[in-house]
C-alpha cells in the first residue's frame, strides 16, 4: 500500500497567491495577517507571496482563476467574511463563490484553498479571525482560531502532496488532433478530418477522413 500525505513546507518554486476581500475589512486583515503569518514561520519569503485585495467576497473567484492559471501560480488562498444579515444575500454569495472555489481548483489543478468565514454573527467572525493557534483535529481541539492561518497551512500541504503524486497521464488523442487540425489547409474545413476512436491498451488513435474526389459534371 502506498500512502501520500502532504506536510506544511515552503514551495520549491514559484509563489502563492492571496485573494483577499476588502468588504468587513476589519476580519479579513486579521485573516490575511494569520496567512502571512503562518506562511511566514513555515520559512515562506515575503518574494514568494502575492497579495490582491477585491472589492467583495462575489469578486475573489475571478481573481482567483486568473492566479490558478498562471505557471508560477502553485495555490491561491481565498478570505473573506460574508456574515448574514435580514435577507438570505448571505447565502447566494456563499454558494456561488464556493462552487466557483471548487471549479476552478478541479480544472487548474492548482491548490485553490476556501478561507472565506461564512458567520452568523460578526461576533462569530471575530472569533473565527483569531491569532490563537488551532488543532487541525476539531475532535480535540474545538477552538475556532484564525481561518486564514489554517487556510496557509492548507496551501502548504496541498502545494507539497501534489508534488509527491505521480504525473497524469497525458491524453495523446488531443495532441494527435492537435497536429492533424494544423496540417489542414486554407481551403479544407474541420470536416475533412474525422476521429477515429480505438480504446485499446489505453492508446488512442486519430485517423485523417478519406478527401472526397469532386468530378466536373460534362454538359449536355
Amino acid at each position: 500500500m502506498i500512502t501520500y500525505e502532504g506536510t506544511a513546507c515552503p514551495p520549491e518554486q514559484g509563489y502563492i497567491a492571496i485573494v483577499v476581500s476588502k468588504f468587513n475589512r476589519t476580519i479579513t486583515q486579521r485573516l490575511l495577517d494569520g496567512a502571512i503569518h503562518k506562511l511566514k514561520a513555515h520559512k515562506v519569503r515575503d518574494e514568494e507571496v502575492r497579495v490582491c485585495w477585491v472589492p467583495g467576497a462575489f469578486e475573489i473567484p475571478l481573481l482567483a482563476q486568473r492566479f490558478a492559471d498562471e505557471e508560477d501560480c502553485v495555490a491561491v488562498i481565498c478570505l473573506g467574511a460574508v456574515i448574514k444579515g435580514d435577507t438570505p444575500h448571505d447565502e447566494h454569495i456563499n454558494r456561488a463563490v464556493s462552487l466557483e472555489i471548487s471549479r476552478i481548483a478541479a480544472e487548474s489543478g492548482t491548490p485553490v484553498v476556501f478561507g472565506i468565514l461564512t458567520c452568523n454573527t460578526v461576533e462569530q467572525a471575530e472569533v473565527r479571525s483569531g491569532m490563537q493557534e488551532q488543532s487541525r483535529d476539531k475532535a480535540v481541539d474545538p477552538a475556532a482560531g484564525n481561518k486564514g492561518a489554517e487556510a496557509a497551512e492548507t496551501a502548504l500541504e496541498m502545494i507539497d502532496l501534489l508534488s509527491e503524486l505521480p504525473e497524469p497521464k497525458s491524453f495523446p488523442g488531443m495532441e494527435m488532433f492537435s497536429n492533424l487540425m494544423g496540417q489542414l489547409g486554407e481551403d479544407e474545413d474541420e470536416e475533412d478530418f474525422y476521429d477515429y476512436w480505438e480504446d485499446e491498451d489505453d492508446v488512442v488513435e486519430m485517423v485523417p477522413k478519406p478527401k472526397k474526389t469532386k468530378t466536373k459534371k460534362k454538359g449536355k
